[in-house]
């Protein structure tokens, strides 16, 4: 709306203007996208972090072992991380969802850039409307599954993820984790407050959950004769950045559905919107309120973040260093089975260290898994 307002003024200038035998005045040119200052490399051992175990460069904790970890700062993909996709032993399908066939998520999409608001630089001001949208899924099964028998399964955010893929090809050969379906779910476009990805990702409810159980999963049931355990124990989330955070809504609020949670650089941060008095810091209360005051629910999280993941300096709610070692500090407090891992020398949603620790991340979150 505000791009075809903007060509109608231009319209409107250039013809009054040739109209009268003068040069058009050149188009306004946009507002520059803010440029983020690129972030600082933060100490694992910084007073206020959670006490860490720093293993020596290219060791990696053990998949069986609780607690807090630092590692780096060099990075060697695991084994069975350097295979091709066309390696892979188990079988890849894609399909296209449309917004127009969602009762959940018709579609959003943000106008320009947003601005800080000026009462509170928490708070950003956004211009967002309806959008139609299009989503790509991806569906791993491995060549172990039987058909007709029902299966455990991962959830992924941002897909389709090949790695998770090539993980968890080599995992289930090894013997190390369950025979499972991954189904990797990609987003509904743009990124954070006012687009569709955020809604979706950063919004502190099961509704993304719900839109999984009753809109896609059919789907992939329907589509490729699989059948999807019912079993929250035998299903798993994961994600990066909001994609995390995600990740830890679709357990925390639903934990009926799932109960095994990965997250790199998770979004525990203040980036809802719209406003929710009940979360008014979005996934911060994670880590501020919600686990704290919360009875311990049966989830098992594996959680990753760098030393020089993402800070936004205009308050108090932006640092997913801090974020993520406040999560480390009230999972250990109120007893949760989780393995954090700090890694040195990487960025955001770093593709070495992905590359390097996956099947860690899969082969923890599985740890205790009983078939029923």
């Amino acid at each position: 709306m505000l791009r075809s307002h903007c060509l109608s003024l231009l319209l409107i200038a250039f013809f009054t203007t040739t109209a009268s035998g003068q040069t058009p005045a050149p188009p306004p040119t946009p507002p520059a996208k803010p440029q983020r200052t690129p972030p600082p490399t933060r100490d694992p051992h910084t007073p206020g972090y959670v006490k860490a175990k720093e293993l020596a460069d290219g060791a990696l904790p053990s998949p069986t072992k609780n607690g807090n970890f630092i590692i780096g700062p060099t990075y060697k993909p695991a084994e069975g991380m350097s295979g091709k996709p066309e390696d892979l032993q188990g079988k890849v399908h894609e399909f296209t969802m449309e917004s127009k066939d969602s009762k959940i998520y018709p579609g959003i999409a943000r106008d320009g850039f947003p601005r800080p608001d000026p009462n509170d630089p928490a708070k950003l001001l956004i211009v967002s409307g309806p959008r139609p949208y299009t989503r790509k899924v991806a569906v791993y099964i491995p060549k172990q599954y039987v058909a007709g028998t029902v299966a455990p399964f991962i959830v992924g955010a941002d897909g389709p993820d090949r790695l998770l893929f090539q993980a968890l090809d080599h995992l289930i050969a090894a013997g190390k984790v369950p025979p499972m379906i991954a189904i990797s779910i990609g987003n509904g476009s743009g990124d954070a407050q006012g687009s569709q990805r955020g809604l979706e990702y950063d919004t502190m409810s099961g509704l993304y959950a719900e839109f999984v159980e009753k809109e896609v999963l059919p789907l992939v049931e329907q589509k490729y004769a699989v059948k999807l355990t019912k079993d929250p124990d035998a299903r798993a989330t994961m994600g990066c950045s909001s994609g995390g955070s995600a990740a830890m809504s679709m357990a925390w609020y639903r934990p009926d559905l799932y109960h095994r949670v990965v997250s790199y650089s998770g979004t525990f941060v203040y980036q809802q919107w719209p406003y929710n008095a009940e979360t008014p810091h979005g996934a911060w209360d994670y880590h501020e309120t919600l686990i704290p005051n919360s009875p311990k629910k049966p989830l098992r999280i594996w959680m990753h973040v760098s030393d020089r993941d993402n800070l936004i300096t205009r308050d108090a709610y932006h640092d997913w260093v801090l974020a993520n070692e406040r999560m480390a500090k009230v999972l250990a407090k109120k007893g949760y089975p989780y393995q954090f891992v700090f890694t040195k020398n990487s960025g955001h949603c770093d593709r070495a260290v992905k590359l390097a620790t996956y099947p860690l991340a899969l082969e923890y979150i599985w740890q205790g898994y009983k078939a029923r």
